[in-house]
């Protein structure tokens, strides 16, 4: 799945990418992002955006 346009795509597909991402291929948010060549702030000011915050914990993007 490309993620270079995710400062544009539809926030629900970008959430449910990032978050399965998250969770089948990457440690963390911070090797997910060096690994697809996007900005963290970017990507988390998206998604903060739209209600979804990272949680570090669970690895992934959630509604607080």
């Amino acid at each position: 799945m490309n993620l270079d346009n995710y400062l544009t795509m539809d926030i629900n597909i970008l959430l449910s990418i990032v978050n399965m991402k998250l969770r089948d291929e990457e440690g963390d948010i911070d090797a997910l992002c060096h690994r697809y060549d996007m900005q963290q702030s970017a990507l988390e000011q998206r998604l903060n955006d739209a209600g979804w915050h990272y949680v570090a914990k669970n690895n992934q993007f959630k509604q607080v």
